[in-house]
């Protein structure tokens, strides 16, 4: 085929892949299972047929793809928001890690009857969650900012120690590394790669706030361009390339950058485009033709994941952060972050590692890793939003930030919320001066029922209403406080003592 007839083929599935995102979004499930869907049928059992094999190169590509969506991811984070949870996600992306390898491996060794090596290694390929498909579920989700920020946080850590310990198994010349081999080569890769990234991420955005380009547009390409210095910087320095980018676009994004949320939108879109190209070649890359015969060890190997080596790993980090006193994670909490633990192209990706390097077997880690990976998400996807509502740990109250375009804005420091009113929130016949917002803050419009209009001081509220809450950075977390405690005890919430803690 021409470079053309590519270029048509190539737009048809972006196409396609766009617009499936909406079904993806009413049905709750992570557009991965659509994107790999579209590669299988482009693959040699489609009707592209086009036949595409080459693990060495997809291994590549997806990494790279990897790293612009945590790059994304970073740019995206709200660090006031995770602040508190980035202890309990590193002692999940880490000592959780680890656990999850032990028990997996332990388990599928004797119930697949698997070597050492390939329990070890498939247990290191599916210990990480997927950063794609945790942000695209869980930002839907009203989930309270420390839960969903314990989750986004060790979705964007635990790949790193993973791709270590998937890279040190996958050696067939070399024997099996010893702990104290893992553990020395995991501390100075992430050592090395957190120091480059927490150095780049401040010194980029102090440049960019004082460099004045020419044009708007140039902003987003820079901050991407240093995504990249990042991660190519750590990988030649055999440090772990995927934590440093992650910690230096966090800093970038949480800085105040000129045309910030031109930034955001322009790596969003970056971040989907990689998304749609990775899954489509990843589903390219599988045989159907093969998959059958890997079902039954597939299923198998995903329900130890689910039902044993993830809770354990979740409550045995759980426990670690309780007695150091970092935080307390309830058994409702434990329950949801076991189920939560969505697999997605990470798992997937690093599944091609072994098989570029030639090990026997690999091919066969991979099938399962992809059974895994399409069965388990499209059963864990669209019950999370129940499985919160039943636990009682869903928080539809809360205030949300939306992208807002707007130049003045950004010039004057300012935040715009989103606030929806949850049935059965006490915020329901409150009028708008009885809030008592900080001085420098206000509702600026009510959307009701599809219907828009700017309040007056006396308007009423109603379950259902969102509003659009305008107020200085400073102030930001004030107002976010003033409107939890009113949704929880209402209008005279400060009598009853309520503070709108989290």
């Amino acid at each position: 085929m021409g470079l053309n007839v590519w270029l048509l083929l190539s737009a048809i599935v972006v196409i396609t892949a766009i617009v499936s995102v909406r079904l993806a979004h009413r049905t709750g499930l992570p557009s991965l299972l659509i994107y790999l869907g579209l590669g299988l049928l482009l693959g040699e059992a489609g009707f592209a047929h086009i036949h595409f094999e080459n693990a060495a190169l997809s291994q590549q590509l997806g990494l790279v793809a990897l790293a612009i969506i945590l790059a994304e991811g970073g740019l995206t984070t709200n660090w006031q928001s995770v602040r508190r949870a980035v202890p309990s996600a590193l002692v999940l992306a880490t000592v959780g890690v680890a656990v999850s390898i032990v028990v997996f491996a332990l388990a599928v060794y004797n119930v697949l009857d698997m070597s050492w090596r390939m329990s070890l290694l498939l247990g290191a390929v599916l210990a990480s969650t997927d950063a794609a498909a945790v942000f695209s579920v869980l930002r839907r989700l009203p989930l309270p900012p420390r839960l969903a920020g314990v989750l986004e946080a060790e979705s964007g850590f635990n790949d790193a120690p993973t791709v270590i310990v998937v890279t040190m198994l996958s050696l067939p010349s070399e024997p099996l590394p010893s702990v104290w081999e893992i553990l020395v080569n995991a501390a100075y890769e992430l050592a090395a790669g957190a120091a480059l990234g927490l150095a780049i991420g401040p010194l980029a955005a102090y440049l960019l706030r004082r460099v004045a380009l020419p044009a708007s547009g140039l902003y987003p390409i820079a901050v991407m361009a240093v995504a990249f210095l990042t991660y190519t910087g750590a990988v030649q320095l055999h440090a772990s390339g995927f934590l440093a980018v992650y910690l230096a676009t966090l800093i970038i994004g949480n800085s105040r950058l000129p045309h910030r949320a031109a930034t955001r939108g322009f790596a969003e879109g970056s971040a989907w485009l990689a998304q749609i190209g990775l899954f489509v070649m990843l589903g390219m890359l599988a045989s159907p033709a093969e998959l059958p015969q890997t079902i039954v060890p597939g299923l198998l190997a995903g329900l130890v994941l689910v039902l044993l080596a993830r809770p354990i790993s979740v409550a045995v980090s759980a426990l670690l952060v309780r007695l150091a006193r970092i935080d307390r994670i309830s058994w409702r909490e434990q329950v949801f972050l076991s189920w939560a633990g969505l697999r997605g192209a990470v798992p997937i990706v690093l599944a091609t590692i072994p098989w570029a390097d030639g090990m026997i077997g690999a091919k066969g880690v991979f099938n399962e890793v992809f059974i895994i990976v399409v069965v388990f998400t499209l059963l864990q996807g669209p019950t999370l939003s129940l499985l919160a509502k039943v636990l009682g740990i869903s928080a539809e109250g809360e205030a949300r930030d939306i992208d807002v375009e707007a130049a003045p804005l950004e010039e004057l420091k300012a935040d715009l919320l989103q606030v929806r009113i949850p049935v059965g929130s006490l915020m329901h016949g409150v009028e708008i001066f009885e809030l008592r917002l900080p001085t420098n803050a206000a509702v600026t419009m009510v959307v009701r029922e599809g219907r828009s209009f700017v309040p007056t001081p006396t308007t009423q509220l109603e379950a259902g209403d969102q509003l659009l809450v305008v107020t200085t950075a400073a102030q930001r977390e004030e107002v976010e406080r003033r409107l939890r405690a009113v949704s929880r005890k209402g209008k005279l919430a400060g009598w009853y003592g309520e503070r709108g803690t989290i």
